[in-house]
């Protein structure tokens, strides 16, 4: 497909009465010819979504709170949009955001999928190993690059119609927040690509999450075996892909 030609359609995740945040990014810079929206964040689980305590103690440790249970169906439902969609991709934003409109601009109109990069993400919040992949990716001062592990974070993706449903056909438990099964290429198979140095940044204000999450959590003493099982199984899982497709030591 010639550059130019590919269908992309920008979605800005945002509470619907997140006036401040919305005005913030619409004040952000981007630009008229660019095709965006607003898409009205959920705020609790989809109900084409099962949401299981138990398991997502022993998966993550501790429970969901509702903030992530709606963040998981918001990303949920647009990858559902993009496969029912006529657009080729989408680059998924939150709004809390600023960002190289220019370098976005440039990235959005290059055919990712047939290319075979399903899924880049411009923005990462927690250092991971990684490989380049390429240099001069989009313009000469920055590279793709693929990572391992997990490096959390949703605020900025691009996801091809391909990506959407690799992710919709392995992402279905919800007993995780939604970037840690992102980032499990060694499960669902979809390398972990991203661009550096990132074209976006995520601005320094509460997040609309909140923050009880990162508070100490005992879990149960009837799920702390199944918690040990599952940790063993998962780094065991983590270390094979990382020897296999980084090799490096874990």
């Amino acid at each position: 497909m010639a550059r130019g030609s590919v269908r992309t359609k920008i979605f800005v995740i945002s509470m619907r009465n997140a006036a401040h945040r919305r005005h913030a990014f619409i004040s952000s810079g981007i630009p008229k010819s660019l095709p965006w929206d607003f898409f009205d964040a959920h705020e609790k689980l989809h109900a084409g979504l099962h949401y299981d305590e138990d398991k997502a103690i022993i998966a993550k440790g501790r429970p969901l709170k509702p903030g992530e249970l709606g963040c998981f169906s918001s990303h949920h439902a647009l990858w559902q949009k993009l496969i029912r969609d006529d657009a080729d991709q989408y680059l998924i934003l939150e709004d809390d955001i600023l960002a190289d409109w220019s370098f976005i601009k440039s990235l959005i109109a290059e055919d990712h999928g047939e290319m075979g990069r399903d899924y880049i993400r411009l923005y990462y919040k927690k250092p991971a190993p990684q490989r380049i992949l390429q240099r001069d990716f989009v313009c000469r001062t920055t590279r793709l690059i693929e990572l391992s592990g997990y490096c959390f974070g949703t605020q900025a993706y691009l996801l091809t119609k391909n990506g959407a449903q690799r992710f919709l056909d392995h992402i279905k438990a919800v007993d995780r927040p939604i970037d840690d099964k992102m980032d499990r290429s060694w499960v669902h198979g979809v390398p972990n690509l991203a661009v550096f140095p990132f074209p976006v940044l995520e601005r320094a204000i509460p997040s609309a999450i909140g923050t009880s999450r990162f508070e100490t959590y005992q879990v149960p003493e009837r799920l702390k075996l199944r918690r040990f099982v599952s940790r063993q199984r998962e780094r065991a899982g983590y270390q094979i892909f990382g020897r296999r497709r980084f090799r490096f030591q874990l």
